[in-house]
């Protein structure tokens, strides 16, 4: 018997071609349930950064798309964003968009104590990312991760441009 595809990776499959279409990178799609209730929360990056315009967009094209195929048994909220400044690296092609750019991350559970990392990531193969910190190369498992996120303040307390 087949596995059955997840709810992300089924919406991902059915909204990809939308936002290639419109000129966005899908950055993520994440389903995720807070409180009492369910969100899909679709993701998106482009050149020059996603503002409310491009997000209303993108969700009137994909809004006819996810009712035809209704990939969700449950009720939920549709949400549509931007990656933003301090996005979540998640998916393998997160990491290599992002190599040499400075990155934070928090580990599930500590190592020699201490679960907050910040560095420049360095690269990522076969589930470990790859971290420079303070001229010393580190390396995690996807897996030991709570997050790893572009750290988008840089030490004069500016925002820094992707």
């Amino acid at each position: 018997m087949a596995k059955k595809a997840s709810t992300v990776s089924v919406v991902y499959g059915l909204v990809k071609p939308a936002a290639d279409e419109l000129g966005f990178t899908l950055w993520d799609v994440r389903f995720e349930k807070e409180g009492g209730s369910w969100f899909l929360r679709i993701i998106l990056d482009k050149p020059g950064g996603v503002d409310m315009d491009d997000c209303a967009e993108m969700s009137r094209k994909i809004d006819p798309i996810l009712d035809e195929a209704d990939p969700v048994e449950q009720s939920y909220f549709l949400e549509v964003a931007s990656a933003g400044l301090g996005r979540e690296l998640r998916r393998p092609e997160h990491f290599e968009t992002c190599k040499g750019q400075p990155v934070e991350l928090r580990l599930i559970r500590p190592r020699d104590g201490v679960r907050d990392f910040k560095g420049t990531l360095n690269g990522y193969r076969d589930g470990t990312v790859e971290l420079l910190s303070q001229e010393e190369s580190l390396s995690f498992a996807v897996k030991e991760l709570s997050y790893i996120r572009l750290d988008d303040i840089d030490f004069d307390g500016e925002m820094e441009r992707l």
